[in-house]
């Protein structure tokens, strides 16, 4: 081999290279993360911390239970469960004869009032007619004996006969007294009042508006618009104004009911806004609110069989409070919700400038109707016609 000739030999490898890419990597990731945290701690001081939310929350919402006001058997139902209803539609139809045979009674007894009345009435001219009577008799005795004493101090006619006539006056002035006292007995129950406003006859008229009411009252009318639910009543069935026949369920008047953790409520004020999504819809659709009120006691504090927490064996239960969350009626109208579904409750903390409990009283009620307020109008017709007709 020549002396010139150089010897090759391998490169050795990098070794440290990897270990230190390595170390740079795990570097960045640690970096990574640590400003990832940091931006998240950030964004909780300034946002999240402010929100509270739960998912035991539920639709809650008014079921108005129909009831009979009167008793008596179904001849008619005319809706069933799912069914929509307006206010004063008719749900539920009685037999209507045994009130339709009461309220023609009311109306013979009133008949019988105002003809009584009338008799009182025609009495009076009676009793007035014997008190001239007896007036003109006592005047007549009065006279007669005038005549008799003159006769008797000139002894024309015998002490007998002086007594007789006497006697006749003090009989005529009893009877007199007798007249006046039946005319004014007859005049109390009278006392110049109209016949129809005669205390017998004003009571036989509000029998007959009793019975009136009665008979509409066999038509079972619901109170307000809605959807009827857990229908029972049967046809045929003998019901009582106790007896729960269904209900009416609106559904553009519901709210939520959601069950914060008492460790969520500090600060918690009416007024502040909440979103709620349901599971029925997903998160595709959000619900717009506000809280509204939060109750007086935990669902344990109120239940059938409270808790006795005075008692030896203690476990900490963390309570939860029903808060309620008023929704937007319009977002409510496009998306319809039904009482008992689950929902998740976020609400908004953060403005502080409301009360924890409300401090003012309604002004004006919660809710009414008037589909179950009837017009008296047509039975004061009848009335009239029944006083009208009997009155002489």
């Amino acid at each position: 081999m020549s002396e010139n000739a150089e010897v090759q030999q391998p490169t050795p490898p990098p070794v440290n290279n990897k270990k230190r890419s390595r170390k740079v990597a795990l570097l960045i990731l640690t970096g990574v993360f640590l400003i990832l945290a940091i931006a998240y701690l950030i964004y909780w001081f300034l946002v999240l911390r402010h929100y509270q939310d739960t998912d035991d929350a539920y639709v809650s919402g008014n079921q108005v239970q129909i009831m009979a006001q009167v008793s008596g058997s179904v001849t008619d139902v005319n809706f069933d469960s799912t069914d929509f209803v307006k206010k004063g539609d008719t749900l539920v139809v009685l037999d209507p004869t045994d009130a339709e045979q009461a309220f023609e009674r009311s109306k013979t007894a009133l008949a019988n009032s105002v003809r009584q009345v009338h008799q009182l009435v025609i009495n009076s001219k009676q009793y007035q007619a014997n008190v001239a009577l007896r007036q003109t008799q006592l005047n007549q005795a009065v006279a007669d004996l005038k005549r008799r004493v003159i006769l008797g101090k000139v002894d024309a006619i015998g002490r007998e006969d002086l007594q007789h006539a006497h006697d006749a006056v003090d009989t005529a002035k009893a009877q007199l007294d007798v007249a006046v006292q039946q005319l004014n007995a007859n005049q109390a129950m009278v006392l110049n009042t109209p016949v129809a406003q005669q205390p017998q006859v004003l009571q036989a008229a509000a029998q007959v508006r009793d019975a009136w009411l009665s008979l509409q009252r066999t038509k079972i009318v619901s109170p307000v618009d809605g959807y009827v639910s857990r229908r029972t009543v049967q046809v045929g069935q003998r019901i009582s104004p106790s007896t729960a026949l269904m209900a009416v369920v609106p559904a553009d008047n519901v709210w939520v009911d959601a069950n914060f953790k008492e460790t969520q409520l500090s600060n918690m004020r009416i007024g502040q806004s909440a979103t709620v999504v349901s599971d029925i819809y997903g998160d595709d659709v959000v619900y717009h609110g506000k809280v509204v009120g939060m109750d007086m006691g935990t669902g344990g504090a109120f239940s059938l069989l409270p808790a006795q927490n005075a008692t030896g064996n203690w476990i900490k239960v963390v309570q939860r409070l029903p808060v309620r969350i008023e929704l937007d009626a319009n977002e409510v109208k496009k998306h319809p919700l039904r009482i008992g579904l689950s929902t998740l409750v976020t609400v908004d903390t953060q403005n502080l400038d409301g009360l924890v409990l409300a401090d003012k009283v309604r002004s004006t009620p919660l809710y009414q109707t008037s589909a179950l307020t009837l017009n008296l109008a047509p039975v004061n017709a009848i009335i009239n016609d029944v006083i009208n007709a009997n009155a002489g």
